[in-house]
């Protein structure tokens, strides 16, 4: 049954009231909030320095290495760099995809750096960290949907296939390396696929910019042009392609190897998702899973700079950080913000504190950048070493939602994200790829694989040098099989942007039973119906954004197509798509206007989170000797959006549909997705009439005011089984997890071993 907005007055009064009310304390602008994150304020005044990577005392002297993110015009930041030397700091690297420095500066001068009207923001230089770390014969394509109608093998267990693979997609890999001379990376004639190895680690510090660390008066943040000397000396001290051997620690391999590995006749089918695409590994962690924050972004930027050059059109980070802070803050999830702007489909893992040591579930463990609205944050899910999806579930290690990256305005006023992740889940328990090693015997492992020699007993593995495997879990494994996805959906039809390819892998997705939309996001990746539905579409659609004349509303449909039928057979077994998109953060939509007609907000340029909008401004260098015009990126910047329809008349709303959110009741965020799907399926909610407008920088909809989405309350414990997690500060001599949470040893990080 279809509800029309109108339809019922006492519903709508109601429902506008609350809105209205929700809205009448936050839309007057929020004042200027404090500019320096929490966790490095905490560090500028402790009595005893913290036991922290980014801090350090020096002759009796407190130094903190921290990002300086800034608003200036002035893409070179010249003002702000001096002003740091003239403090007493070092300038180590200016970033691309988020205006940024990364510095070393004297605690008692962070403040004054923090006034210039030109800083927005800072914050430490913070520790980030690996997300966790079968099936059965290539179990991973079965699990995942990958059909014959994707792609059909033409024998058993073999190198020969037709149908899709990725070839001439780049996946960036940003992890702790790629064992390049792995038989899982090679094409059909023997040549390796990983194209490029850049090594990172340390690049946004001192060290590798060929300068002492920890000392003050230095700046190496020269300008890395396209085509300079600056930037071909660059690139050679990165480049890590001649050692064979670069991932000390086995993580980045296996993900690869999920994304993008192919079968090399081993006993048991490893073939990943994409088995013909090219990878580019950006090594940002080391032989222990760690990296820091500026390495990240560094790489980020690399990845950037090269997209068009090499056509990356998929970015795999399957790590995090330990912000507590908002996405609109936060550094890395800036950073993953501008490189979807750039058009590059950013896939992020969840991370694994779903539940906590005693067993309780626990909610808002989303880590960064998986806050981050624009990019695709996957969760893990437990096949049961079955191709049939009927007994698929959410791991209980699987970060659940909302986010919860916070910040406070001057007044003291706290406000929360509070947005819907994870965006989906993927197979990610005991999934079987590559086993690394750091030299040419197996007496060397990786150090995974060495510090647990059980995730390497594969019972009928050919477990010799180059062509070893084991089995990892965590949403580390679950994010790669969505970006191996990705890259299948823009071999079918390269015209899709970003948030469209997110938007097609959840109105395909298959909602598992009983559990809810802060569990798994919109359900089970589909690569089978995601294909079809992109298949249905314009592939002019990019390029149409990009010169601006694909107008709102316009069909997106390709010549003679039409939607498919909205429903796959995977393994004999017949369901219904899910129908579930999230919009701004907090909002359900669905319907076929969503692909039928082009939706502003599937401008890749363009973010909506919460009630507000923000427009990003690419500009490329121009053409020049050996530099082909429109190529490299120049620099990103963003402002607020004021007016303007984000959303077109005849979308369905199915925010209201789910009611307001609560635990007990299981509806709102805490509603079974597969419930809200069977509604959405037959044309339950809201048909907008007007769409989601902008006006004066609030989002208005038939009338009403839609700032908050899904309501959550702020900070409560319950009873029921599960905790609401409020993020934490992190004290180093522990483990990173994803969310910021401490952990003592790698051991208790019972995702790595996954679950029955």
């Amino acid at each position: 049954m279809i509800e029309e907005l109108g339809t019922d007055v006492s519903r709508l009064v109601t429902l506008a009231a609350a809105l209205l009310i929700s809205v009448t304390a936050t839309a007057a602008p929020l004042a200027e909030p404090p500019k320096i994150a929490a966790d490095l304020r905490d560090a500028l005044v402790a009595p005893v320095v913290p036991k922290l990577s980014w801090v350090r005392e020096n002759n009796g002297r407190r130094l903190v290495k921290a990002l300086v993110i800034a608003r200036s015009s002035d893409p070179e930041l010249t003002a702000l760099r001096a002003d740091v030397l003239a403090k007493g700091g070092s300038v180590y690297m200016r970033f691309v995809s988020v205006s940024a420095l990364s510095v070393l500066l004297p605690a008692d001068k962070v403040a004054a750096i923090a006034a210039r009207a030109d800083v927005q923001s800072i914050s430490p230089n913070r520790l980030t960290a690996r997300t966790g770390v079968t099936m059965t014969p290539s179990h991973i394509e079965a699990a995942s949907g990958v059909a014959p109608e994707v792609r059909k093998r033409t024998e058993s267990n073999s190198l020969y296939y037709t149908g899709l693979d990725g070839k001439g997609v780049g996946i960036a890999v940003l992890d702790s390396g790629v064992m390049w001379k792995h038989q899982l990376f090679a094409d059909w004639q023997g040549q390796t696929r990983v194209k490029r190895a850049i090594d990172f680690l340390k690049v946004g510090d001192a060290g590798a910019m060929g300068v002492k660390d920890w000392r003050p008066g230095i700046d190496v943040s020269a300008a890395l042009d396209p085509g300079s000397p600056t930037r071909a000396k660059f690139e050679k001290t990165l480049d890590n392609t001649q050692d064979g051997y670069v991932d000390a620690y086995g993580h980045g391999t296996h993900v690869a190897a999920v994304a993008a590995g192919r079968d090399f006749r081993q006993t048991l089918d490893t073939t990943g998702l994409a088995p013909a695409a090219n990878i580019y590994d950006v090594k940002v962690l080391d032989g222990r899973g760690f990296g820091q924050l500026s390495d990240v972004l560094a790489g980020i930027d690399w990845v950037i700079h090269h997209a068009r050059e090499y056509n990356i059109r998929v970015m795999n980070l399957s790590l995090a950080a330990d912000s507590t802070e908002s996405h609109l803050t936060d550094p890395l999830a800036r950073a993953a913000r501008s490189a979807v702007a750039a058009g590059i489909t950013v896939v992020v893992a969840a991370g694994n504190f779903g539940q906590r040591a005693d067993g309780r579930e626990q909610y808002g463990t989303v880590s960064s950048p998986g806050h981050e609205p624009s990019v695709i944050t996957v969760g893990s899910a437990n096949s049961r070493a079955t191709a049939a999806r009927s007994d698929d579930s959410v791991n209980h290690f699987s970060s659940r939602g909302p986010t919860r990256g916070d910040y406070v305005d001057a007044q003291g006023q706290r406000y929360i994200d509070n947005f819907l992740k994870p965006d989906l889940v993927a197979p990610g328990n005991k999934v079987l790829g590559a086993l690394a090693t750091d030299s040419d015997s197996m007496k060397h492992p990786s150090y995974l694989a060495q510090t647990y020699p059980s995730l390497a007993s594969v019972a009928g593995a050919n477990q010799q040098q180059g062509v070893a495997v084991m089995y990892l879990s965590g949403t580390s494994v679950s994010a790669p099989v969505v970006a191996g996805a990705v890259a299948l959906l823009l071999q079918a039809n390269p015209g899709l942007t970003p948030p469209l390819v997110k938007a097609i892998l959840q109105y395909t997705a298959q909602p598992l039973p009983n559990a809810n939309l802060l569990q798994q996001g919109a359900g089970l990746v589909n690569v089978e119906g995601a294909v079809r539905l992109a298949l249905a579409l314009r592939t002019d659609i990019s390029a149409a954004v990009q010169a601006g004349t694909l107008t709102s509303g316009a069909s997106m449909l390709a010549a003679g197509k039409a939607m498919p039928q909205q429903s796959s057979v995977l393994n004999g077994q017949r369901f219904d798509w899910g129908r579930i998109v999230y919009a701004g953060g907090n909002q359900v939509v669905s319907g076929d206007t969503l692909f039928t007609h082009f939706q502003p907000v599937w401008d890749h340029r363009l973010l909506w989170a919460g009630p507000r909008a923000t427009r990003h401004t690419v500009q490329w260098w121009p053409a020049a000797p050996g530099v082909p015009g429109n190529t490299f990126v120049k620099d990103i910047t963003a402002a607020p959006v004021v007016q303007g329809a984000l959303m077109t008349p005849g979308v369905l709303h199915g925010t209201p549909l789910a009611g307001p959110s609560s635990w007990s009741a299981r509806s709102g965020a805490f509603m079974p997705a597969a419930q809200l799907g069977s509604w959405l399926s037959v044309g339950s909610g809201f048909i907008l009439s007007e769409g989601f407008i902008l006006s004066e920088g609030f989002i208005l909809s038939e009338g009403f005011i839609l700032s908050e989405g899904f309501i959550l309350s702020e900070g409560f414990i319950l009873s029921e089984g599960f905790i609401l997690s409020e993020g934490f500060i992190l004290s180093e001599g522990f483990i990173l997890s994803e969310s910021g949470q401490p952990k003592v040893t790698q051991a208790n990080d019972k995702s790595l071993f996954g679950e029955p």
